[in-house]
């Protein structure tokens, strides 16, 4: 053990070695990227200006998503239920349960997805199991360390971080937390933010020359996450290839515990690696602002110099690297440029147009439901929902899986793209921020044509519309503008690459001669290594654009060509971006009403984060009570193959039973469910007539608090029952046993069951039944064992049995619902198998003088 420890020690140490390379060629590119910088802030230019405004903070005093997920605690090889918030950082954090978010205490651990991928099968995680230890192939149901507790696992793998694990109860929750986790891991993987002029293309650029210098050309999937992430990432592709042939044969047991060692080492390693990376980035990045001030103000004393200075140094590589690249170019680039182009076109081109039927099909709803009389009221409500529809995963996932289609198979191999993942994920990224653009201009569009204006449906609708169309050819131009630019800038790095591995090996030797040219004071800006990738790029340049050009032409993609260019259109349509985000709550429903979905922001701000996706609520079952910390059975034993048998035979044999001090664990989801619900036990006192109503209603416990009764079991004992002749006696005996009923009832605090007769002698038969209920009390006659099974929380005490009373969980309760009080119903025999009228004329009836109610009734 302390020889692999040591050796695990010496091949961890490799980290700051490669961070070390990586850091001296940042410092180069740092110089270059800041020289870019201000060159372009001094001469100007950029792409053309967009229709559609932009909105710059779109998920202000928002959260994604929030909900109860049964997680996988490695601790005690449990599963226990976790309170899940997605907040607009699109991190995921996890909770004791929803009171412990509420109250803003710190969560139980928090994921950040970058790097990671969403699954919803155990056969694709144990292949990717499989692939990062050699070796240790498993099958799923035998060598697998985790066992689902439910048929819906969702499952967040990392090549290097750890493993989560998470399962619902249905396939409708499965599907939206997977387009959750999907689109959380989408935005961690979008790349470093574009606002950062200077170390943004100073890491980019350093990452890639630094991955070039060890032969690694091409697209890189794990380039996500933030800058130390990704250095984390890029030691890890070096180290975790020895760690694997270093412990792997060194590893013993079971499949599984291999599995579960391997990955625990893994795991302990990354978190080392990428806690050294960020300390060395933050030293890194503040070595090289210090001297940002001086390098600024040689630049702006010597830009023409450094200009002319580097023209003269592209110059002489052109001479020297153009006639290959041309010849290279002609023989394996232009061959393959149209299918390329073609396999990235068809399926962003069907994306973006699910985008716009997408916001189109949302229109039309809000026209039909403002057309149908709700007015602004109803109009702000649908625009709230609206405002969040760029990122509601669940309404955007059609669009999404029509460019998960985009395949490249064929490509892949002859320019070195690791895989598509890295295109498609650019392409949602891209269709988000179109559809919210379009999504803020029409609201700015239409507050700014209803405001100060009092219109009714059908002049609501036709402004609507109006506002409709022009969002819509924008949105077609916009569209356009995007696309292009994506296809050229994804044509770029497949193409560069290709011909920058095999075009470097021929001027490896003769590029740092070019070095002597440039003067001393201009090195640290002009790079040989930036200067000859520049070449390159430009002699594939004019290729794709005319590719991309002649693409345009054709129908089928909905391009417009570059000749068409929609200038002051809308000339003061983008300054209505400058006003801040239209609160429709506010200005059209008068703002008191609480927005669907609110949730505790969790931090010092005592504001309602309004949340973009809603909560999911089943329609089997409500959540789970008190979002409690629900322990689900783990895995203590999961045989091999050859052990399958063994264990088959085994669990035919009787068990033997525990005691009711030692409860098994629950082995099922209805198990589960079962014991999440609080059965309560009541004795109530009736007769053969009150059976006939005990139905699901509601009940009170022992504590004066009301609870919806979902299932009641009856019990009865059969005892001799008296004449009428005995009951007079009695009654004549105990004075006036209807109060005394009455009162003994209330206090012992049971809750009293109402009876109704026939249509003509409905009081006479109401006394009757309070007499008998006082009777049987006095006797014991009868016992009513009430089992109550609450499917949600504790639902508030029902104020009356309408049916505008709902509950949170769906559930009505049906008693009294089908009763009228004006209207008496027949005394039914619930002891029996069929109901039975009861003739009235075997009841006998006594009055005493002294009770006036019954008298004047």
């Amino acid at each position: 053990l302390c020889d692999l420890l040591s050796h695990i020690t010496d091949v961890s140490c490799s980290g700051p070695a490669v961070t070390g390379e990586f850091g001296h060629v940042y410092e180069q590119q740092y110089a270059v990227a800041l020289f870019n910088s201000v060159r372009f802030e001094i001469e100007g230019g950029g792409a053309p200006q967009s229709q559609l405004l932009h909105r710059k903070n779109p998920l202000e005093d928002r959260s994604i998503f929030s909900g109860g997920l049964f997680q996988y605690l490695e601790e005690n090889k449990r599963w226990r239920n976790r309170f899940v918030f997605v907040a607009d950082t699109y991190n995921i954090s996890f909770y004791e349960n929803k009171m412990a978010h509420e109250r803003s205490l710190r969560p139980k651990g928090t994921i950040n997805c970058a790097g990671y991928k969403a699954l919803t099968s155990m056969e694709e995680y144990l292949e990717l199991i499989s692939t990062s230890l050699p070796g240790i192939k498993a099958k799923v149901g035998s060598g697998q360390f985790v066992k689902c507790a439910t048929q819906f696992p969702l499952i967040l793998w990392h090549p290097y971080a750890r493993h989560h694990y998470f399962c619902v109860l249905t396939e409708k929750e499965q599907k939206k937390w997977h387009a959750v986790l999907q689109d959380c891991v989408r935005h961690s993987n979008n790349g470093l933010s574009e606002e950062c002029r200077v170390q943004t293309p100073a890491f980019t650029d350093a990452m890639r020359l630094h991955r070039q210098a060890q032969g690694h050309y091409g697209t890189w999937d794990m380039m996500c996450g933030g800058p130390p992430q990704i250095l984390a990432n890029l030691v890890m592709e070096t180290l975790h290839p020895e760690l694997r042939n270093l412990i792997g044969p060194r590893l013993k047991g079971k499949i599984q515990q291999r599995q579960r060692n391997w990955m625990l080492i893994s795991e302990a390693v990354y978190k080392q690696v990428l806690s050294q990376t960020q300390a060395q980035y933050e030293a890194l990045v503040q070595a090289c602002e210090v001297q940002t001030s001086r390098l600024d103000t040689v630049l702006r004393t010597d830009m023409d110099q450094i200009i002319t200075s580097k023209e003269h140094v592209s110059g002489k590589i052109r001479a020297l690297v153009l006639p290959r690249a041309g010849q290279l170019l002609r023989g394996s680039v232009q061959p393959f440029l149209s299918s390329i182009l073609e396999a990235l076109m068809e399926p962003t081109s069907r994306g973006f147009s699910e985008v716009r039927d997408v916001f189109f099909r949302e229109l039309v709803e809000v026209s039909k439901n403002t057309l149908n009389g709700g007015g602004k009221d109803k109009l702000a409500e649908h625009m709230e929902k609206i405002s969040m529809l760029a990122f509601h995963p669940v309404k955007m996932q059609s669009c999404y899986e029509k460019v998960e289609q985009l395949n490249l198979e064929g490509l892949q191999q002859r320019f070195d793209v690791s895989s598509p993942s890295v295109f498609i994920q650019r392409a949602q990224i891209l269709m988000r921020e179109q559809m919210d653009n379009a999504v803020y201009t029409f609201e700015h569009l239409l507050h700014q044509s209803l405001e100060g204006k009092v219109q009714g449906g059908e002049d609501l609708c036709k402004t609507i519309h109006c506002c409709q169309d022009r969002v819509l050819k924008k949105y077609d131009y916009d569209s356009s503008t995007v696309r292009k630019k994506f296809f050229k800038e994804a044509l770029l790095q497949i193409i560069i690459p290709y011909m920058l591995k095999q075009l470097s090996p021929s001027f490896h030797l003769d590029l740092p001669r070019f070095q002597e040219l440039i003067f001393e004071d201009f090195s640290q800006f002009i790079l040989v290594e930036n200067v000859f990738e520049e070449v390159v790029l430009q002699s594939v340049t004019k290729d794709i654009m005319m590719a991309v050009k002649d693409a345009a032409v054709q129908k089928k993609h909905n391009l417009y060509r570059d000749s068409m260019i929609l200038t002051n259109s809308d000339p003061n349509l983008h300054l209505l971006g400058e006003n801040p985000s239209v609160d429709w709550a506010t200005q059209f429903r008068g703002g008191n009403e609480e927005p669907e979905g609110a949730l505790g922001g969790g931090g010092q701000s005592s504001r309602r984060r309004r949340q973009v996706v809603s909560m999911i609520q089943l329609d089997e079952m409500g959540p789970l009570p008190y979002e409690s910390c629900l322990e689900v059975p783990g895995v203590d034993f999961i045989p091999e193959e050859g052990e399958i048998e063994e264990v088959e035979v085994k669990a035919q044999e009787p068990k033997e039973q525990k005691t009711p001090t030692e409860p098994d664990s629950p082995d099922s989801v209805q198990e589960i469910c079962y014991h999440s619900k609080p059965v309560v036990e009541m004795m109530v006192s009736a007769s053969e007539e009150d059976f006939a109503v005990l139905t699901n209603g509601t009940g009170t416990l022992k504590d004066g608090k009301e609870e919806e009764v979902t299932l009641i079991t009856t019990v009865v004992e059969e005892m001799h029952r008296k004449s009428p002749q005995e009951v007079n006696e009695q009654l004549v005996e105990t004075g006036s046993p209807y109060q005394e009923a009455e009162g003994g009832l209330q206090e012992k605090g049971e809750p009293a069951i109402e009876g109704k007769g026939e249509e003509d002698e409905a009081a006479i038969k109401n006394a009757i039944q309070e007499i008998e209920i006082a009777v049987q009390e006095e006797d014991g006659e009868r016992i009513t064992e009430c089992v109550v099974d609450s499917d949600a929380e504790l639902a508030p005490p029902l104020v009356d049995s309408s049916p505008s009373g709902h509950d949170d969980g769906g559930f009505q309760p049906p008693t009294n619902e089908a009763l009228n009080e004006g209207k008496a119903q027949p005394i039914l025999d619930a002891l029996k198998t069929e109901d039975t009228v009861v003739d009235p004329g075997e009841v006998v009836v006594v009055l005493e003088p002294g009770d006036t109610a019954l008298h004047n009734e």
